[in-house]
């Protein structure tokens, strides 16, 4: 079964264009490190400090995996570092899903 980890962001609007450096680079570094990244979506309209990812994994497990590849990796241990010396995110909630799916309906 595949979850999807949604990554809910709180950001600084007055460092948007800081984040989207940031959220651009993991659109390249994820993948990289066994995440299926859907992407990086930014606030347009109504609330400007609200920003969201989404990611998909095999298992929970392979999620913290892919959380201590992204810890090791040069790009990944950068961005974490340039995150919290800029701090442009003032905060972050993680929710995981499933996907519905036929399967799951009753007759």
């Amino acid at each position: 079964m595949t979850i999807t980890c949604c990554i809910r962001y709180q950001i600084d609007p007055f460092q948007r264009d800081t984040f989207t450096g940031y959220a651009r680079n993991w659109l390249t570094i994820i993948p990289t490190c066994g995440g299926d990244l859907h992407g990086y979506w930014l606030p347009l309209e109504g609330t400007n400090d609200i920003a969201i990812a989404m990611i998909s994994f095999p298992s929970l497990a392979e999620y913290e995996a892919c959380r201590e590849r992204l810890r090791a990796e040069d790009g990944g241990a950068g961005k974490f570092r340039m995150a919290q010396e800029k701090r442009f995110i003032l905060s972050e909630e993680r929710t995981f899903l499933e996907p519905v799916t036929l399967d799951d309906c009753v007759s």
